[in-house]
């Protein structure tokens, strides 16, 4: 549940921090005083989107920072991430904390942080899904979308990732039958890029060239082109270092001999021996190599030919197909690769039973989500007509129908619609087309109330979901949402005196002139005595009489 909120400018809150307890909680206040600024606020902490004009004017950031007792789910997914748990020393009985810091400046860059550690909007968002469910005052207006009402109905029923397989399905389904479509009206067009690219691939293959194959070759040719040269170079070499009469090995052994003499004399020349030695070793060892090397050095023309031979063959096909020469064996490879693609994008039998396949994949991937939904229909249209007899809608009757797609769609075999009668002796017709704004409004709630307690997620809110409601049933929407508030961590921001009155926790959000020209909006939990005055001005707007207190005091006594 959510623990304490601290807010700094943020739109018209300066400064805020607030504790929060379990059960039942309501913000109240004028009207524009910013009371769903703290809903934002908190969004914001849980990864909504955000730009620069939720920095409050004249400052350089925005800083909110929300902490959540966890649980197990929170924990695990937590650890996944290495994103750690902050224990709460302040209280052992509340476990561990998660702490959720959002960071927006002036400029419009936003950063996040999970117990402290940068981290991702992304990560925000799936931590903030596991601990929150916000329900905005306009989620009655979004229920006319038929979108929408899917997406309730399935979240309620927990079949969002069942759904999601049908649309993998469906979106595999119909790149088959694509693919069967293009092959059908593209034969022509494939037939002759087929052709262009078989008798590419025959030149090549006749060429057959061979990775590196370039580079050898030319290495190869330089070196057969410049064999004279070469033989002659390594004779000469050969002769200075070993077999002429003044051959340098053997001046060298020479003078070796004559120090090493010296040496036994005088030993400080030791090191001009030591220095020597080795020389005559490398010397020695270079003539061997040369020799070993001019015993394969010779001329031949034919080779050379050869090669000459290979390396036109080789930079006439790069000429023809304009590439570069090195590049012809990737491209041989890239050509028999999209040859084969042809072949099989051309194999109509093959792309028929393909798409079969996927079409059979998609219908059993369907027929599971239709069956779940079945049964979630029946639960959710008994649990809302329940619902709308609480909230005077006596006789009125809710159901869920799913409407057949004959081709079936990317969210399954069936539309989810939502249908209502508003009173008995009514048929039932879509929501969109007969619900007044008060019926939509009170259908809303009672979704909303009935999901919420069907989900695990520990803390609800509810963003001004009471308005166009009011009387008898403000009264039952009060007492639904302090039910609510026994289970979970309930925080409702209300116009109504009778919702207001039912709330184990009352905070009254008000603003004022902070002296300099500007607005702040200021938070302020109240007592009994205040909650008289607070609900009293609801009841009464801006004169408040005795018969509102009292009539405040018996609401709240109640």
């Amino acid at each position: 549940m959510l623990r304490h909120l601290s807010i700094r400018d943020f739109v018209i809150v300066a400064a805020l921090d607030l504790e929060f307890d379990s059960g039942f909680t309501v913000f109240s206040g004028e009207t524009g005083a910013g009371k769903s600024i703290l809903i934002d606020a908190l969004a914001l902490a849980l990864g909504a989107r955000a730009d620069a004009s939720v920095v409050r004017t004249g400052e350089s950031r925005a800083d909110i920072t929300a902490g959540f007792a966890t649980h197990a789910q929170v924990e695990r997914w937590l650890d996944e991430h290495a994103l750690g748990i902050e224990a709460d020393s302040a209280d052992d009985m509340h476990g561990s904390t998660v702490m959720l810091r959002r960071v927006i400046d002036s400029n419009g860059r936003s950063r996040a942080f999970i117990n402290g550690t940068a981290a991702t909007l992304t990560q925000l968002r799936e931590v903030g899904e596991m601990l929150v469910d916000i329900h905005g005052q306009h989620a009655h207006q979004l229920l006319m979308r038929a979108d929408a009402q899917r997406e309730l109905f399935d979240t309620h029923a927990g079949l969002l990732d069942t759904a999601s397989s049908v649309t993998r399905a469906w979106r595999g389904w119909r790149e088959a039958a694509q693919a069967v479509e293009t092959a059908q009206t593209r034969d022509r067009e494939l037939q002759l890029e087929r052709e262009r690219l078989a008798w590419q691939l025959a030149e090549l293959d006749k060429l057959a060239p061979q990775p590196g194959e370039w580079e050898e070759v030319n290495a190869e040719h330089h070196r057969l082109s410049h064999s004279a040269s070469l033989i002659e170079g390594v004779q000469g070499a050969l002769g200075a270092l070993s077999e002429s009469d003044e051959a340098m090995i053997t001046h060298l052994g020479a003078i070796i001999s004559k120090v090493r003499g010296l040496a036994q004399i005088d030993p400080a020349l030791n090191d001009t021996l030591a220095a020597l030695e080795p020389a005559e070793i490398q010397l020695q060892e270079a003539a061997y190599s040369l020799s070993h090397y001019a015993q394969r050095l010779e001329l031949d023309p034919e080779r050379l030919a050869q090669v000459e031979k290979r390396l036109e063959a080789l930079h006439s096909m790069a000429r023809k197909f304009r590439l570069q020469p090195q590049t012809l064996p990737e491209e041989h490879e890239t050509r028999r690769a999209q040859l084969a693609a042809l072949d099989a994008a051309a194999d109509l039998d093959s792309l028929r039973a393909a798409e079969s396949k996927a079409k059979d994949a998609y219908l059993a991937e369907a027929r599971v989500l239709s069956k779940a939904r079945a049964k979630a229909a029946r639960a959710l249209g008994s649990a809302v007509t329940t619902g709308m007899q609480e909230l005077s809608m006596t006789g009125g009757s809710f159901e869920v129908a799913l409407v057949p797609l004959p081709e079936g769609g990317a969210h399954g075999a069936e539309q989810i619609e939502f249908r209502v009668a508003g009173h008995a002796g009514v048929p039932l017709r879509p929501l969109a087309k007969v619900a007044s704004g008060g019926e939509l409004a009170r259908i809303s709630l009672a979704l909303a109330v009935i999901a919420s307690a069907a989900s695990l997620t520990p803390t609800l809110i509810f963003d001004e979901v009471d308005t166009g409601i009011g009387g008898s049933v403000a009264e039952v929407v009060g007492r639904l949402l302090h039910q609510l508030g026994r289970e979970r961590q309930v925080l409702c921001v209300t116009h109504l005196p009778q919702v207001a009155a039912r709330g184990d926790h009352h905070f009254q959000v008000a603003k004022s002139g902070n002296g300099k020209g500007g607005t702040t909006s200021s938070v302020t939990p109240l007592d009994r005595s205040s909650r008289i005055e607070e609900v009293a001005r609801m009841l009464g707007g801006i004169e408040i009489t005795a018969t509102t207190r009292k009539h405040a005091r018996e609401m709240l006594t109640a």
